[in-house]
C-alpha cells in the first residue's frame, strides 16, 4: 500500500520543523531524491513566507497556505476561498473592540496589520508573514486584495478565551485555534483538507494515495484528506485520536523517521 503514495503533505510548525524552526537536515536530499511524489507544504503560514522558508527547495512544492485558504503552484494561486467583505468587516469591528488581540487580514497578495501594532507583536507576526504591511486603515487596504483568513495574535496565551468570544459567529465562518498564541477566522469551507482536495482533483490523485503529517487542531482536515495520516508525538491529543498513526516528535525529526522507512516507488 505504501508503495502507491503519490502525494505527501507536511505541516510546518511543530511537525516538519523542530522547536528551533529548523528543517530536518536530511529533508532536502529526500525531496530531491523523490521527484515522482508531489510534495505539499500545508501551513497556517503565508505563501511568501513558506517559499522563503524552503530556500533552494521552494519550487519543489505545492503550497496549501493560510490554513487552506489559498493554494499555490509555481507562484500561481490555483484555489482561493475568499471571505466576503461584509463578513470581514463584521469580524474586524468586533476584534477592534476586544482587548489583548491583534488581527491580521491575510490575502493572496499579502497580509495587513494596524499601524499602531506593538513592536513585539509585529516581530512575532513577521516571522510567519514575510509580506506584512502596516496600515492606517487595514480594511481599506485589505479590500484591494482577496482576504482568505483573519489571523489573530492573542496576548498571554488566552487563545481559548478569545476563540470562545466568537462562538456565536454565523455557521459559514469558522474559528480555529492554530497555536498557543494564535486563532484564525476563515470561511468554514476553508481548511487544509480543502486545499489538498483541490490538488487531488487537479492531478487525479486518490486520498488513499496521499500521506499527511500534522500536530495541531488546524491539521484535522489535512489528516482526514489523506489515507495515511500521522500526528506527531508532540501533537494535540484530539489530533492523535483522528490520526491513523503516531510519528516521533518534531524535535526527533519524526517526519524523516517515518518517510525514510517507507518503500516509495521510484
Amino acid at each position: 500500500m505504501m508503495k502507491n503514495i503519490k502525494l505527501t503533505a507536511f505541516d510546518m510548525d511543530g511537525t516538519l520543523l523542530n522547536d528551533r524552526k529548523e528543517l530536518p537536515p536530511d529533508f532536502p536530499a529526500w525531496v530531491k531524491n523523490h521527484p515522482q511524489i508531489r510534495k505539499v507544504i500545508a501551513s497556517g503560514r503565508q505563501y511568501y513566507t513558506l517559499r522563503d522558508n524552503m530556500g533552494e527547495l521552494k519550487d519543489e512544492f505545492l503550497y496549501v497556505a493560510e490554513n487552506g485558504g489559498v493554494v499555490y503552484e509555481k507562484e500561481e494561486a490555483l484555489y482561493c476561498d475568499k471571505i466576503p467583505s461584509e463578513d470581514l468587516r463584521y469580524c474586524v469591528d468586533r476584534l477592534n473592540r476586544m482587548e489583548g488581540v491583534t488581527p491580521m487580514l491575510c490575502g493572496v497578495k499579502g497580509a495587513y496589520i494596524r499601524q499602531d501594532t506593538k513592536a513585539a507583536v509585529f516581530k512575532e507576526a513577521s516571522m510567519y508573514y514575510h509580506r506584512l504591511t502596516k496600515c492606517e486603515n487595514v480594511m481599506e487596504e485589505a479590500l484591494k486584495d482577496r482576504i482568505v483568513k483573519i489571523a489573530i495574535f492573542v496576548e498571554n496565551y488566552q487563545v481559548d478565551k478569545a476563540a470562545a468570544a466568537f462562538a456565536d459567529l454565523p455557521e459559514r465562518l469558522a474559528v480555529v485555534v492554530s497555536g498557543d498564541s494564535w486563532i484564525d477566522i476563515a470561511n468554514a469551507s476553508a481548511n487544509k483538507g480543502a486545499g489538498i482536495a483541490a490538488i487531488q482533483r487537479k492531478y487525479q490523485i486518490k486520498p488513499e494515495e496521499c500521506m499527511a503529517f500534522g500536530d495541531y487542531l488546524n491539521d484535522v482536515e489535512l489528516l482526514k484528506s489523506c489515507g495515511e495520516s500521522y500526528c506527531m508525538e508532540n501533537g494535540h491529543p484530539r489530533l492523535k485520536e483522528i490520526a491513523r498513526h503516531i510519528a516521533p516528535s518534531n524535535n526527533e525529526c519524526g517526519v524523516m523517521q517515518v518517510i525514510n522507512q517507507l518503500p516509495f516507488n521510484v
